[in-house]
């Protein structure tokens, strides 16, 4: 299509607006969003992941593994010719490949290996998530036989969809038919997983997509669409994509500039994101104030929230209120003991530290605060060490109130992730001393005495800037000591208190990081009192707005 504009494989699962930002001539030197401490640490475990698979499978294969080297002195133009004279030559097994340019179809990109088949080559992928699951019908092959002809039908797996890997290996795919290295017949790629025991093979013209579409065709539309996008805006003609809130906002480099744009206008998508925004801007409704005319009772036809809901955050937004009360009167479940619990994780490496503020009725433990911590490197056993500790201190203080008849119930906010390494901590450190079974985490879970205040605050207000702690908390009166307090930061305080990648441990930090789980547990703690008590009325009910 054009010779000015070559695209990764990224781009189809891009938001077409930031495709267009990152080829406009104009915005090159725009400031942007510092990056993502969470989404560095992400690619930081998913680059030694590779890495680990790379050599595992090398072992396996012996010497048909060859390997296009890598470093800040090669630039991408000698690995696309070292990639192309091993292809040239017939390499079987091709790692870290920079695929030969498209220029006619506008590709560029690289693939984590390339294996010869039938004459040509088909592409795997290594990624840090699961791309099975219990079940049969996947088709795999052996880490020592990455080959697709020598693959079999699974009768243990069956194939976990994962869009984003089908869409990556679509792009190589077709790199590979333009340079002429596709193997024959259907085109197919694999994937090595979190589990890395196994190669599944994905086949890109089964007609697995909704509507009876493929793999191929899904990326070919997509592919098209975000070429035409950054074409227009490298030769400076009418942009074909405008700003609009989407979830992955949150997380874009891009978003302070689009927020300013969206924010001038007004847009309906501050409110209702995503393809909510589509339809009230089909139906004519194009700013928040288009929105809260609404009379209430208009069914909009959104699917990400109820239409009178979505009227009155846009009513809220107008007042700059963060929230407003769903229900005339809100209620807390409360008990005689109390405990509030955070838990501090770093990424899927594990979970260093529990945190639990004890209050109400003296059940003979000291109340306050206190945190059950592992500084040793994620991962380690010490991780199970601490939880055992935290676990028989949360089941203790339980019994305790049980003995004396009192009520118990310990809260969270969002129990996704506390659950989940409840669960995984009594998986993973099974056997250690003082580690519950998953069937007693499990009832703990499900019982009474574990309530998630961020279903409660769900369930009884809307929020017009979303409904993380961070934002809820201050509406009860309470802030955080550090002003960069946040999940993402705390990553990067995390790395420093242990002195990863062999730098020296740095206490301050430790002291920084259980000052701020002692925030957050503190924050629940007055979100919930907050939440009981007569001031909550100060909060407008949505009926009368």
């Amino acid at each position: 299509m054009t010779d000015s504009v070559l695209l990764d494989a990224g781009v189809v699962n891009r938001c077409r607006r930031r495709v267009h930002l990152e080829h406009d001539p104009g915005m090159r030197d725009v400031p942007r969003a510092a990056p993502d401490p969470t989404g560095q640490q992400r690619k930081a475990d998913a680059t030694a992941h590779r890495r680990a698979v790379a050599d595992r499978v090398a072992r396996l294969v012996g010497p048909d593994w060859m390997e296009i080297p890598a470093g800040p002195d090669l630039r991408g133009t000698d690995r696309e010719q070292a990639t192309q004279a091993m292809l040239t030559a017939g390499a079987r097994f091709i790692w870290a490949a920079q695929l030969p340019r498209d220029p006619l179809g506008g590709r560029r990109g690289s693939i984590d290996l390339l294996v010869k088949s039938d004459k040509g080559y088909v592409p795997v992928l290594v990624v840090r998530h699961k791309v099975t699951d219990p079940g049969q019908g996947a088709r795999t092959s052996p880490l020592g036989e990455p080959m697709p002809n020598g693959s079999r039908v699974d009768p243990l797996r069956k194939i976990r969809p994962q869009p984003r890997d089908q869409m990556r290996l679509a792009h190589a795919w077709r790199m590979l038919q333009a340079s002429g290295h596709a193997a024959a017949g259907r085109a197919i790629g694999g994937v090595i997983g979190l589990d890395a025991d196994v190669v599944a093979w994905h086949d890109l013209e089964a007609p697995t997509w909704p509507g009876g579409r493929t793999a191929l065709s899904e990326y070919d539309n997509r592919f098209s669409d975000r070429l035409a996008v950054a074409a227009a805006a490298a030769n400076g003609n009418q942009p074909l994509a405008r700003p609009s809130r989407i979830l992955e906002c949150r997380s874009c480099p891009w978003w302070p500039v689009c927020e300013v744009t969206l924010l001038d206008k007004r847009d309906v998508s501050l409110v209702a994101r995503g393809e909510d925004a589509v339809t009230l801007r089909a139906m004519g409704v194009m700013t928040v104030d288009d929105l809260a005319k609404v009379p209430v009772g208009t069914d909009l036809q959104l699917v990400g929230l109820p239409s009178d809901d979505a009227i009155a955050l846009a009513k809220a937004w107008l007042k700059d209120l963060t929230m407003v009360r769903r229900v005339p009167e809100v209620v807390v479940p409360r008990a005689d003991v109390e405990v509030d619990v955070d838990m501090e994780s770093f990424g899927d490496a594990g979970a260093y530290m529990w945190g639990v503020l004890l209050s109400g009725v003296d059940v003979g433990e000291r109340q306050g605060y206190r945190a059950f911590v592992t500084w040793d490197p994620l991962p380690t056993r010490d991780e199970g060490r601490s939880f055992a500790e935290f676990w028989e201190w949360l089941m203790g203080v339980r019994l305790r109130a049980r003995a004396r008849g009192l009520t118990f119930r310990a809260y969270c906010y969002n129990e996704l992730a506390e659950n989940r390494w409840l669960l995984a901590s009594a998986r993973r450190f099974k056997g250690m001393p003082g580690i519950p079974t998953e069937a007693q985490v499990q009832d703990f879970i499900d019982s009474d005495g574990w309530f998630d205040l961020f279903r409660s605050v769900q369930e009884q207000f809307l929020c017009a800037q979303g409904k993380g702690l961070k934002i809820i908390a201050p509406a009860a009166g309470f802030s955080w000591r550090d002003p960069e307090a946040s999940g993402e930061n705390s990553m990067r305080w995390y790395r420093d208190a242990v002195g990863m990648d062999g730098a020296e441990p740095q206490p301050d930090q430790r002291t920084r990081l259980i000052e701020y789980n002692e925030d957050d547990v503190t924050a629940t703690m007055t979100l919930r009192n907050w939440m009981s008590a007569p001031e909550v009325h100060d909060i407008p009910f949505v009926g009368d707005l």
